[in-house]
C-alpha cells in the first residue's frame, strides 16, 4: 500500500482548512479500504468536527477494517469536541498512519499509545516534515503561547520598498498582491507601523474567496506610540468583525485614547525599549489574546525593529523585476546594521516561488 500517496492526499485537504481553523492545528484524513479510498475529511473550522470524524461519516459501513490516514495524531481528550480515538476504535479500523505526533506537551503521544492498546496497529512518520510545516503555527503556540511571526516584504530588484517620495503602488505585481491577500486570512492577525497608515491608509482586510467562503479578516494591529492616527483613516471606518488594535506608549492621554476608543480601536499600552515599542514583549501580550499567527506587513523601521527584537521565526520576501537605480529610495530596514558580515541575520531552509514576473524568497530565521 502506497503510504505516502495517501498521506499526500490528506495533507491537501488538511490545507482547505487554513485560516478557518485557529487557534486549532489544520487535519487531513483518508480512509482506505483495498487500496481505494473511501472516506475523506478535514478540520473544517474551530469548533466542528475533527478530521478523523469526517472522514469517518464519510466512509460510514466501509470503515471497518480498512486503514485510516491522518496528519496530526487523533485526540484522546474532550475539548470543543469528543476524542477522536473512541469514533476511530468504534468504526473498526484495522491500521492508523499517523503523519506527526501532537506537538502539544499536554496530550503527546496519547492518542497513538491509547489507539495501540486497543489493537490498532499504528504507523507513524509518514510525510512528517510536511505535516509539521503545515501546522508550525499551531506547534509554535502551543509550545511557547506566543504567535507565530511572518516578515513579508515587496521590493525592487536593488532592494527599495519606496521611492523618495514614499510611493509604493505598486511594487509587486497582482498575482503577488492576491496572494498577500492569502496570507492575511491565514494569520491570525497583521501589523504595521503607524508610518504606514499615514502614507498608505490600508485597510489590512482580506479581499479574496476561500473554497467558495469570503476569506477571513485578521485582526488589525497598527504600532503608534504616539497615538497619532487620524480618525479617517481606513483601518477604523470599515464594517469588519474583526478588531482593530493601537499599541501606544504607556503616557499617552486617556482623552486621546477615548477618541479613538470611541471609533471601536482597541487600545494596548505596551513599554517600550530603546525608544521604541518593546516588540519581543508584545508578543506575550498578543500570545495571551489568543493570537496565535502575525503577519508582519510593515515599513523599514518596522521591519528593522521586527528583526532586532529576535521575535520573527518566517521571511518572505517579494522582488518584483524593477530596478529604482537610485540611493534615495526606501530600503527595505532603516537603522543601523552590523560592522561586520559575519553579523548577519541569517535564513535556513530558503524555497523560491514566482508570481507572474514576481520572485519570492521564502526562509526560516536561523537560532543560533
Amino acid at each position: 500500500m502506497n503510504d505516502k500517496y495517501f498521506m499526500e492526499t490528506a495533507l491537501k485537504l488538511a490545507k482547505k482548512g487554513r485560516g478557518f481553523t485557529s487557534p486549532n492545528p489544520m487535519v487531513g484524513a483518508v480512509i482506505v479500504k483495498d487500496g481505494k479510498i473511501v472516506g475523506k475529511g478535514y478540520h473544517k473550522a474551530v469548533g466542528e468536527a475533527h478530521a478523523e470524524v469526517n472522514a469517518l461519516d464519510d466512509a460510514g459501513i466501509f470503515a471497518k477494517d480498512s486503514t485510516l490516514y491522518v496528519t496530526l495524531e487523533p485526540c484522546n481528550h474532550t475539548g470543543r469536541t469528543p476524542p477522536c480515538t473512541g469514533k476511530i476504535i468504534g468504526a473498526g479500523i484495522k491500521r492508523v498512519v499517523v503523519a506527526a505526533s501532537d506537538p502539544n506537551p499536554d496530550v503527546r503521544g496519547g492518542g497513538i499509545d491509547y489507539l495501540k492498546k486497543s489493537g490498532i496497529n499504528i504507523t507513524t512518520g509518514v510525510c512528517e516534515a510536511e505535516a509539521k510545516k503545515v501546522n508550525e503555527v499551531f506547534e509554535k503556540y502551543i509550545t511557547t503561547k506566543r504567535p507565530f511571526v511572518t516578515l513579508k516584504c515587496a521590493s525592487t530588484l536593488d532592494g527599495r520598498i519606496a521611492t523618495r517620495t514614499g510611493d509604493s503602488r505598486w511594487v509587486s505585481g497582482s498575482e503577488s498582491r492576491k496572494f498577500v491577500h492569502r496570507l492575511r486570512h491565514a494569520s491570525d492577525a497583521v501589523m504595521v507601523g503607524i508610518d504606514t497608515v499615514k502614507k498608505d491608509d490600508p485597510s489590512l482586510t482580506t479581499r479574496i474567496d476561500i473554497n467558495g467562503k469570503k476569506g477571513v479578516d485578521p485582526v488589525r494591529i497598527i504600532l503608534d506610540s504616539h497615538l497619532s492616527i487620524s480618525e479617517n483613516a481606513k483601518v477604523l471606518q470599515h464594517d469588519s468583525i474583526s478588531d482593530t488594535i493601537i499599541i501606544t506608549d504607556t503616557d499617552v492621554s486617556r482623552e486621546s485614547k477615548a477618541e479613538i476608543e470611541n471609533k471601536g480601536a482597541r487600545i494596548f499600552e505596551s513599554p517600550s525599549k530603546d525608544g521604541m515599542i518593546d516588540l519581543y514583549m508584545l508578543m506575550e501580550r498578543f500570545g495571551a489574546e489568543g493570537i496565535t499567527s502575525l503577519l508582519i506587513e510593515g515599513g523599514s523601521r518596522v521591519n528593522a525593529s521586527a528583526l532586532a527584537s529576535g521575535i520573527v521565526d518566517k521571511v518572505l520576501f517579494f522582488y518584483a523585476p524593477k530596478i529604482l537605480g537610485g540611493n534615495d529610495g526606501v530600503p527595505v530596514c532603516t537603522g543601523p546594521g552590523p560592522d561586520l558580515m559575519s553579523g548577519c541575520i541569517l535564513a535556513k531552509d530558503i524555497n523560491i516561488h514566482r508570481f507572474g514576473d514576481d520572485i519570492m524568497i521564502e526562509g526560516y530565521i536561523k537560532v543560533e
